[in-house]
């Protein structure tokens, strides 16, 4: 069953914007795509434009032909662009072929593990940077039944703190903590601001609050500096966001200096080679809890991949605390109850998306070029608060 053609469409929220691709198959199947990239909305738009031979006129269920045709036969070796354009694709395909077979994806990838996904909050600390406004906005989050909360505390740090952001950054840990308790587990974020020093001073602070883990405490190309602060701390780490195809993830794992990774479905390359680096972290004991920022058919189709894992962990959602009027795009959107998302039903993804809704909230354009405002997070020390009245009305 061959593609014949395809869309594009963009969502837009103050900080990220989101990008659907449907494509339609000869007999009128449509499967849809999503993905977020901070930055570069044009650019894949575009890049799609000028690959297209590689997808249309092929046969929808080729998947690890495609992938050849993405990354090898352009010689080059491919990176965050290329991967976010061949996920959208290769995610509109898994759609088609779950609606083809009148199947959920998760069952054509192995079938279920589990019958519901934990999830954590993110998102949600778009308030000031004091102790008692983060107390009160993770409260929030325990109060809707979430098992865990992740934030960034720290500013606009990058590579060290000064000793007063630093001392900050600890307080407002603890704030958080101080609400969450035992009940609901904390991750703190780093984004890969530090230096290995810095790092390690932060996590040695903050063992005491017992969290589930740190994230890219030092930036994600430098394994040395990973090395280093995993040497230095019992805090169990976690990164992979911004590590883009199977073979950046290859030297993480002989080395045991991480401890959960964090694919994300958008950039590597979509369901199945993510599937494949999962696959390869459970032969060294690693877990996965992917990353996620994206709407309703990335968060749908991380629910299919985690359902199929059996070394998953816990799911990313931010939709319930930042950008809620995502979760109007399409029907039916998973939520969280209990702490949990419920499996997937009905084939391919099981969501219906709502073209209307994402042509009334287009994404800002300058130009004709659509304008992807970012978080600016190494400069803007209030980067979390997201601008979130700027949408959704």
């Amino acid at each position: 069953m061959k593609i014949k053609s395809y869309e594009t469409y963009v969502l837009g929220t103050p900080w990220r914007n989101l990008t659907y691709v449907f494509i339609e198959l000869e007999d009128g199947t449509r499967g849809v795509g999503e993905a977020r990239v901070l930055g570069k909305t044009h650019t894949v738009l575009e890049f799609l434009k000028d690959t297209k031979r590689h997808f249309i006129g092929h046969d929808v269920y080729d998947i690890e032909d495609m992938y050849r045709r993405f990354t090898l036969l352009d010689f080059g070796v491919p990176g965050e662009v290329v991967m976010t354009g061949l996920a959208l694709i290769e995610m509109a395909c898994w759609d088609c072929i779950g609606k083809l077979a009148k199947q959920p994806v998760y069952k054509l990838i192995g079938g279920k593990t589990t019958d519901r996904i934990p999830a954590y909050a993110n998102g949600w600390y778009t308030v000031e940077r004091s102790p008692e406004e983060y107390a009160k906005a993770a409260q929030k989050v325990v109060d809707r039944g979430y098992l865990g909360m992740k934030f960034d505390p720290f500013g606009n740090g990058n590579l060290e703190l000064t000793r007063d952001e630093f001392f900050k950054s600890i307080d407002l840990i603890e704030a958080v903590h101080s609400v969450a308790g035992d009940r609901v587990q904390i991750f703190i974020e780093m984004h890969g601001r530090f230096a290995a020093h810095q790092a390690i001073e932060v996590a040695k602070e903050i063992e005491k609050f017992r969290p589930g883990w740190i994230e890219e405490p030092t930036r994600p190309e430098d394994l040395g500096a990973l090395t280093k602060v995993a040497q230095h701390t019992s805090i169990p780490i976690a990164t992979g966001e911004r590590l883009y195809k199977a073979a950046e993830f290859r030297e993480l794992f002989p080395m045991r200096v991480v401890d959960i990774i964090q694919p994300d479905l958008n950039q590597c390359g979509g369901l199945l080679e993510t599937k494949k680096i999962a696959s390869t972290a459970e032969s060294y004991n690693v877990m996965v809890a992917p990353h996620n920022v994206g709407g309703i058919i990335t968060t749908v189709a991380t629910l299919h991949l985690m359902a199929s894992l059996r070394n998953g962990k816990i799911l990313e959602h931010f939709n319930d605390f930042a950008d809620e009027h995502v979760k109007q795009a399409g029907t039916p959107y998973p939520e969280v109850i209990d702490g949990h998302f419920a499996l997937p039903e009905g084939p391919g993804w099981g969501v219906e998306i709502d073209i209307d809704f994402l042509r009334k909230h287009d994404g800002e354009k300058s130009d004709g070029i659509y304008v992807d405002p970012g978080l600016n997070m190494f400069e803007n020390a209030d980067w979390a608060k997201r601008d979130q009245d700027e949408y959704g009305k």
